[in-house]
């Protein structure tokens, strides 16, 4: 007998996208191709179902998804009509709830999230534009404290610094979108006795580690940045914790 064979992994099923969900992409290209506004109104069900070459039921299915979405409504005996761009939803939702709960931590860890992967892709992605320009935020931040001051001006251009040098449109637009609420959580922090200066030394930190091109030690100092500010205002009562039986 020849030599037992190395175990071959086995070779993983194709998953076929359901149908509606295929038209549902094509609903929403339709959309951003044609640059349709909130109150236009979309084709008809047969129209739709007679461009895409696809039965009707799938149409419905698509539209009964996007209507979940809160991006279209359905006016019974009149039509279908966009109520939100897709590119709009994320935003609407993080809007709602940064002006009603500041204090909630879904906020703090979102930020966690999408800012620690910008220091990841900015380590890897940044220009010599960014790189100064990370630089010229750390100098405004210590002009500021020096002043007497928060340092907000520098720890604002700073973040939104990082976030271009991701270079990643999505990442960026997400944090523009939720630039108020960011704002408003960095005033909270930066307004502490002794967190100006402490902040100033993780944005440092942060700076060296994208300079030196080290993806894993910039978005380690991000999060340990992020993560240590959320949890001493979380010890001081200025940041509720999440309570996962609500």
């Amino acid at each position: 007998m020849g030599q037992d064979r190395q175990a071959i992994a086995p070779i993983r099923p194709v998953h076929r996208r359901p149908l509606y969900e295929q038209v549902s992409d094509r609903l929403r290209e339709f959309i951003d191709v044609n640059q349709l506004q909130p109150g236009d109104r979309l084709m008809t069900e047969r129209d739709l179902a007679r461009q895409l070459s696809v039965g009707r039921s799938s149409i419905r299915e698509a539209i009964t998804a996007l209507r979940a979405r809160g991006e279209v409504e359905v006016r019974h005996g009149d039509g279908i009509y966009l109520v939100r761009r897709p590119e709009d939803l994320i935003p609407s939702l993080a809007a709602e709830l940064v002006e009603t709960h500041i204090d909630h931590p879904a906020i703090w860890e979102t930020r966690q999230a999408l800012e620690t992967q910008c220091a990841r892709l900015a380590a890897h992605r940044a220009t010599e534009a960014d790189l100064t320009n990370l630089a010229t935020a750390l100098d405004d931040m210590q002009r500021e404290i020096d002043a007497g001051e928060a340092g907000l001006v520098g720890d604002r251009r700073f973040h939104i610094g990082v976030a271009t040098a991701s270079h990643n449109p999505i990442l960026i637009n997400l944090l523009d979108s939720m630039r108020q609420a960011l704002d408003r959580t960095s005033a909270t922090s930066l307004t502490r006795s002794g967190q100006p200066a402490t902040s100033l030394a993780d944005h440092r930190r942060i700076h060296d580690a994208i300079r030196s091109g080290d993806a894993p030690a910039a978005a380690d100092a991000m999060l340990s940045h992020l993560v240590s500010t959320t949890d001493s205002l979380v010890m001081e009562g200025a940041v509720k914790e999440i309570d996962p039986g609500r």
